[in-house]
This record gives C-alpha cells, structure tokens and sequence, in this order.
C-alpha cells in the first residue's frame, strides 16, 4: 500500500542522510529522533492491523487514515530532498525554514499517532480484518458450491484424473490433497468435479464440503460438516453447541467411516491445525482435497508442491470458450471459428476470463462484428462483466498480502502488458524506490528475490523462466491481475499510468503523481506528444517510466526524479521492449537519482562523463545505452553505487589515493559491466570489496607493456565475493600465453565463468578452472581455448550445470567421462566445425537433460543422436537433442529428426 512504502521510504532518506559519508544537508538530531518514533509507530501499526473492512463506513475511514498517513510521510520527503536538491544546485534556504516546515509534518504525524492510539484502545471498527469479501458478490455460498451452473472441466482432463487417482488410490491412511493455483484458475471446479463424480460417491460413506475463504470460523467449519454428514442435524441446535462439542460429534461421525471433506479456498495453514485433531485416521482410507492460491501452505501440509494448476494453452483455451458458449466446438459457426481463436488466445489461458468472455458472447447474436468488438475490447469487458466478477477473485489475493508485499505488487503495474520481465531489472528497480523493508543481514537485492519467490508462490507474479541454479530468470503477470495492479495503484496514488483518456482530463490528476509511466500506444497518434507535455504538471514526480521509441525532454521540471528509466539494457532480447533517447548531459542534472537507465548515441567517439557526476549523491543503479564512456576519477566518491552497466563500455581510472582508510571505497558495488581496459590493481581491487558481478574487456590496441604489468589479473583472486566474471580480449591482439597464465587467477566463489579470446591452452583448464568449487555456468567463447584435444580428469567440475563452447575452432578430440561432469545439464557446443564427435559417455550423465548443436561437423552432430538413440534404448526418454545446420546440410540429416532430436 502506498502508506506504507511512503513511510519505509522516508525512513531510509533519513537513515542516509545519517550515515552518508559526505550528506548534502543535515537535519536537527531532535526532529530525526521525533520522525524516526513517528515512523517506527504507523510502520508497526500497518504491519499488525489489517485496516479498513469489507466496504461501508469502517473501509472508507481506513482508507482516510491511511491517505494520512502517506501524506505526511510525503510532505516530510518533499521537505528533505527539495532541501537536497536546492543545496546541491546552490539554491540557498535558511534552515530556519527547513526546521519549521519539518515541525509541522511532525505535528501532523503526532496528531495522527494519537488518532491511531485511540482506535488500537477502542479497537473500532477501522480495524477489521481487511481480507473479507462477502461471497455472495461472487456468486458462491459458504457452504455449497453447486448452486450456479457446473462448469465442465474442459481443458482439465489429466488433472481431474490424477485427483481421482489421489482420491481412489490404495493407501489406507488418511492422505490430504492439495490443488493449488492462481485465483481464476479453475481449482474449485476441478475439485467439484471430482466431489461429484458418481465414483467418489460410491467410494466415500460421507462427503463434506466446506469453503473457508479469508475469514474462517471453526465452529462454522464443524457445523458445516456435519450437516453434510448427517441430514438429521439441524443447523439451528448445531449452533447453540460449544466448539468442542461440535469437534467431538465431527469425530465421532467420522470415526469407522471412508470419508471425503473438501476445505476449500484455504488462505492459512493455522485452519488446518484447527481442526485437524477432529479428522481420525482409522486405516479406511479417508481423504482431505483442499484448495488454495498459496504454494507455501501446501509445503507446509505434505512438503511437496502437489497438483499445480497451470494456465490453459490456446487448444484449451478455444475448447472452454466453445463449450462457454455453444456447448462443445463442433456447434460454433465455421465463419466465426479464427475470430474467436483469437479471443480464447487473448485470456491468457485463464478460466475465469474465459467463461465470462463466454457468458457474455452466448448472450449476443454470433455474428463476426460482435466477436470482432468483444476481440478488440475484451479486457474491459472482462473487468466490467457480471459485476466485475474477474477482477473480485484476484482482489481476494491482493487483500490476502502482507503489507510489506503490496508496494511490490503494486509496482509490477509499471511494465507494459504482455512483458517478460527480467529480474535483475525488477530487484534493482525495487531496491532504488526505497520500499523494501531491510533484514538484517540481508542485502536488499536478496530480500527483494525473496519478496518475488513470496508474490510467485501465492499465484499473483508468474515464473517464465528459471535459472540453472533454480532462481527466477524472467516473470511476468496475467493481463487481469496487471489490470489489478494498475487499479489498485491509481486508487492508492502509488503508481499512474498515463492513457489516452486522462490526457483530456484537468492536470489536477497528474501533478501530485509520484510514479508515472508513458507506454507506446499504436493506435493513437496524438498520444505521446500530450503526454510528454502533461509531464511538465508533474513536479512531485520521482519515478517516470518511457516505453516509447521518442526523444525525451530535459525532464528539468521533474527536479526531485530518483527514477528514470528510459532504456532497457536488454533492448528486444525478452519481449518487444522499446527504448527511447535522453542526453547523458541532462540525466546528471538530475542530482536526486538512485536509478538511472538512459540511452544517447549522439556522440560518435568516447563521451566524457563530467566531473560533477559525484553530485548524484545517492545514485545506486546506473545504466547506459551509448558508444563507449570515459568515467572522471570522482565516480569513486559515488559510494552509494551498487549497480554500473554500460553495454557500449566504460572506462574507469585509477582511485585517487585516500588519506585515510576507507575513503574511495565503494562497499556498495555489486555490479560492473562492461569495464574497458579495466587495470585489477591492488588499489581497485580494495575498493570494491563487494563485487559480485565483474564484466570486463581488453582493447589491445591502447595497452602498452607487458601484461602482467597491465592486467594485473592476478589480483581478482582477492575478490571473495565476486560469483560472475567475463574477460574478453579484442580482435588482433596476441596474447602472450604465459604471461596471461602468470596473472590469470580466478576466486573460489566464482558461480558463472565467461571467457573469449584468451587463447589459453586446454590443459590449463586443469589448474585455471576445473577445481573451481562453487562453478555452475562456464561459457568459452571465440578461441579462449585452444589446441586440438581437451582431456578431462577427474575429481573437477563437481558442480558444473551448463557447459557452453562456441567458436573454439582448433577443437577436434573431446576425451572425458560421465564422471567428470556428475551434474551437468546442458551442454551447447557452436561452431565446431572440426570436432570428430561428442563422447558416447555424455549421455550417461544422470543429470543430463539437453544437448544443443549449433553449425558444428556433421560427425558431431551424429554422434548427438547416437548418444539419444543408446540413451533410449537404456529408458532415458528425458534427453532432448536440438540441432542447427548450413542449409546446405539440413536436408540430410533432416533424416535423423525424431520426437527428442530436432534438426533446423
């Protein structure tokens, strides 16, 4: 919630400001002691009580309460970083003023205090539980589930029978089973279709049905039971009875009996605990199925994932609208057949958007206009129809977060739609905003990976990708829930996105926005020129986000910007994202900036970044898209820098020499990319004592001397912490071998290894690599190795995942054995054109799951299926082969193609 971030986000400028080594301003000791008490207190209050209940009066006072709580921290943050942003320009301003304006925030902020110290006294109705939402504004009940039309399980198909397996299976003993799945999935159906299935019947002596939902009461679980149980009980004398008797009755109805109790929509694990002790295990094989959007209950109860519920694929998807609408795809109309492909693609494989898009069009005349308007309009009929049915189900989910998790949410609002969203860019955005609460312990970028893995496993943030070492790679989020996200922001003023409607608005709307995003629009023209001029409203801006293909302006009115993203450093490589130019120039005027993602291609040779860059005093994230940079010596007074990528270049002079120790020391760096000519001196290396991230590159046309002189590669070996290292040597440099071996030592803690042209001898990868313990990723590029045989030994790559060899042209004989590579996983050999073959032992590496050829020899590449074709006989049906060849050869071996070796 805004209130929130807004006040962790004051919390951490004041703390800055306090252990700053050189701070802009200072504040008066007594005002940073009567802000942080302030702070501490609503941030305690926030944390503990759910404010604001399920609508009326009590919901609209919460929301006042907290729209003061964010104003106030808001005001105090406009007072401080205006101040930061005056001095540093030279702007003078007493601090008489400064002192007094901060007086009246703080009043404020008492006044609220005390507000909020009489309503935890009266416990009023303002602190509610916030989660509850009547069921019947979902059409549901809270017992039975079967009072709307059943919806039949389409798509659904191996999931209902492997619940029914689960249900009828052999164990005697009293098994839980569990479907979990993002809201809207279908996890109620699937199970209603299983409860009702005439062999469930037979097969259990009592069936009970239970939804739970957000706010649950255990004596109305027990009543609910055994009214199911039993049709003899009477819900009006179950009532009067104590919770304990009810349990017992529970018990004894069970007791001797096969029974099946469905609990479904389980939001907590503490229901279960609840009321577990009431469900006797007797040996006949009874059965608890539950429901739930949460992945961490579920390993909480079995310790394993159970039955996931993915979204639908585009078959699926046409399958359910079809029976949506006409009852089974054989009855819809030929004509109408591509348009409405179209429209089951375009819910995203969620049920829940499916079915209404389906209830709808079953009301409309089939005609291919109609389908046309509902394809090119379909998510705001989705959110508008039956009630805004779609968007109440996810709200369930948003409501359901803990406070610290919402600014998280929130925020995924700023990536267009349809984005794959690659999370190094989200952890460092989330880092940059001030929002995230610290951990001691903990660096912010783990406790941000942390809140992501928290926001996938309750089904609201897809995982679209993972890494070899099981982290999440990209993300992304369901079209609805980032129409969730969007409302929810713009309802909290946490986050606007500026559309073709609010541009005819009053610019009442935008001027006290905080976070503003500009997205490409393809269909009108007038957009982005308005929009760019409604900027100029936005003086309170500090995030902006431009996914537009334009020039920006100098953004000079948006004097207090600690945010600019206006490049994406993986431009088109995950998704359609666009980038647009801003001068390098203006971006350093922006003294205020924590991240910083430009683009400028207007200088043709090497850009001198000016010496006041040091004056962006709490700069963290800086990117920049350009031909190569040349960086002054006071980069190295930026000692709040944690992330430094320049995909054209940068280079770095050496320190200057501190007179006392720990001056120039940027602890905070984590990340350098891609450093030219980078010199690992023993001074550079003992002020970035962090670094976890090191890309650099050598030009051998501007180094003079000696190597070991000039490299000074010897060094790296000091850096502790460093996991991911690339070194790459220019075209037409000659490296002198030893003396690259003489300096080349590489740390221990190295994870992701990444060489090209370093022209080292296979048989230094025994004493340079191969007894590296913790390496994961090793990537050879481009004749870093070189020599016709490469023999391994034994005993090294322990925990190697990925081996990558491209374009190491000597290379023709592989000698090695399965056991030299105990966990490897994917193997991409490219461009080996003189490689005899693969060795057949590869394919009995346990671990092995792909093999990858790109334009290698032709005896390689059937080597490649003959390690399938012997895996296969074995019973290994897990391996994949994929090949690319010349054109010139694919029609040859297009022969060897089968269901796990592809040839392209």
């Amino acid at each position: 919630m805004a209130a929130y971030a807004a006040l962790l986000s004051l919390k951490y400028i004041i703390e800055l400001l306090q252990h700053h080594p050189c701070p802009p301003i200072s504040l008066d000791q007594n005002q940073v002691d009567s802000l942080t008490d302030n702070l501490n207190f609503l941030q305690d209050f926030l944390e503990v009580y759910s404010c604001g209940g399920g609508g009326g009066s009590s919901r609209e006072a919460a929301d006042v309460l907290e729209s003061r709580i964010a104003d106030a921290a808001h005001a105090a943050e406009d007072i401080i970083e205006t101040r930061i942003v005056d001095q540093i320009h030279g702007d003078k301003m007493s601090s008489d003023e400064l002192y007094q304006d901060l007086e009246k925030v703080i009043q404020e902020m008492g006044f609220i205090k005390k507000d909020v110290m009489e309503i935890k006294e009266k416990n009023i109705g303002i602190i509610e539980d916030r989660l509850h939402i009547n069921l019947s504004t979902l059409g549901g009940s809270s017992s039975s589930p079967f009072t709307t039309k059943q919806i039949a399980v389409v798509g659904l198909d191996d999931q209902l029978i492997e619940v029914m397996d689960k249900l009828t299976g052999q164990q005697s003993n009293l098994r839980i089973i569990p479907i979990v799945g993002m809201g809207g999935i279908g996890k109620t159906t699937l199970a209603i279709n299983a409860y009702t299935n005439p062999l469930i019947t037979e097969q259990f002596d009592i069936r009970a049905w239970v939804t739970i939902s957000q706010t649950y009461n255990v004596r109305e679980i027990l009543v609910e039971i055994l009214l199911c149980a039993s049709k003899d009980e009477s819900r009006e004398i179950l009532s009067g009875k104590s919770e304990g008797e009810l349990g017992e009755r529970v018990h004894k109805s069970l007791y001797g009996r096969r029974y099946l109790i469905v609990l479904d929509d389980i939001w907590s694990v503490e229901v279960w605990d609840e009321v577990q002790l009431f469900f006797p295990d007797n040996g006949q094989g009874s059965r608890v199925m539950i429901t739930t959007r949460l992945l961490n209950i579920v390993f909480q109860l079995i310790g394993s994932h159970g039955l996931v519920m993915d979204l639908l694929d585009d078959d699926k998807s046409w399958d359910l609208l079809c029976g949506s609408i006409f009852g089974n795809e054989e009855d819809c109309p030929v004509e109408l057949e591509e348009i409405g492909k179209k429209i089951a693609k375009r819910c995203k494989g969620l049920p829940l958007s499916i079915v209404v898009i389906g209830g709808l069009l079953a009301k409309l005349k089939p005609t291919r206009e109609n389908w046309e308007y509902i394809s090119e309009n379909l998510n705001s009929i989705v959110n508008l129809e039956d009630n805004e049915r779609c968007l109440k189900v996810l709200l369930l989910s948003y409501h359901h977060l803990p406070v610290h998790l919402k600014p998280c949410f929130l925020y995924m609002g700023v990536f267009p739609e349809d984005s794959n969203i690659r999370v190094t860019e989200l952890v460092k955005l989330w880092v940059s905003e001030g929002f995230l609460k610290p951990i001691r312990g903990k660096s912010l970028e783990v406790v941000s990976r942390e809140y992501l893995e928290d926001l996938c496993d309750r089904n609201l943030i897809l995982v679209h990708k993972r890494g070899l070492s099981g982290g999440i790679k990209l993300c992304k989020i369901h079209d609805l829930v980032r129409e969730l996200c969007l409302r929810e922001a713009a309802k909290e003023k946490f986050l606007y996105v500026i559309r073709q409607h609010d541009l005819n608005s009053p610019q009442g709307i935008i001027n006290t926005q905080r976070r503003i995003c500009i997205h490409q629009s393809t269909t009108h023209k007038a957009y982005l020129p308005k929009a760019l001029r409604a900027l100029q409203s936005a003086p309170l801006a500090r995030s902006l986000f431009f996914d537009i293909n334009e020039f920006l302006p100098s953004l000079h009115h948006c004097r207090l910007l600690r945010v600019l993203r206006a490049a994406d450093k993986y431009l088109n490589r995950y998704g359609n994202n666009r980038h647009c130019e801003y001068t390098l120039e203006n971006g350093f005027r922006l003294v205020n900036s924590r991240y910083l993602a430009v683009e400028d291609f207007q200088y043709e040779n090497l850009f001198m970044l000016p010496s006041s860059v040091y004056l962006l005093w709490n700069l963290q994230t800086l990117i920049v898209k350009s031909t190569t940079v040349v960086a002054p010596s006071e980069i190295w007074k930026m000692t709040q820098l944690r992330h430094v990528l320049f995909p054209g270049g940068l280079e770095i002079p050496d320190p200057p020499l501190g007179e006392q120790d720990g001056e120039f020391v940027l602890g905070n760096l984590q990340t350098l990319s891609l450093i030219r000519n980078f010199k690992c001196g023993e001074e550079v290396v003992k002020r970035i004592p962090n670094i976890t991230k090191l890309k650099i590159c050598y030009e051998g046309k501007k180094i003079g001397g000696y190597l070991s002189s000039y490299y000074c590669l010897n060094n790296l070996g000091r850096l502790g912490k460093l996991e991911s290292f690339d070194c790459y040597f220019d075209y037409g440099y000659e490296l002198n071998r030893n003396d690259m071996l003489q300096n080349f030592i590489i740390p221990n803690s190295i994870k992701k290894l990444t060489l090209g042209r370093t022209h080292l001898k296979w048989e230094d990868m025994k004493t340079k690599i191969g007894w590296l313990p913790n390496l994961e990723i090793l990537t050879l590029k481009y004749d870093s190795f070189v020599g016709a045989e490469w023999e391994t030994v034994e005993g090294q790559f322990r925990n190697l995942r990925f081996l990558l060899i491209c374009w190491c042209s000597d290379l023709e004989w592989w000698t090695t054995d399965s056991t030299h590579f105990p966990r490897l996983e994917q193997l991409e050999l490219s461009g080996l054109y003189k490689l005899k073959e693969i060795p057949s032992c590869i394919g009995e590496i346990p671990t092995l799951g792909s093999i990858e050829l790109i334009n290698c020899s032709k005896s390689a590449v059937i080597s490649a299926k003959e390690i399938l074709n012997e895996q296969e006989d074995l019973g290994n049906v897990g391996l994949r082969v994929r090949v690319r060849v010349p054109r010139e050869d694919k029609q040859h071996l297009e022969s060897l193609a089968s269901p796990n070796f592809q040839v392209s």
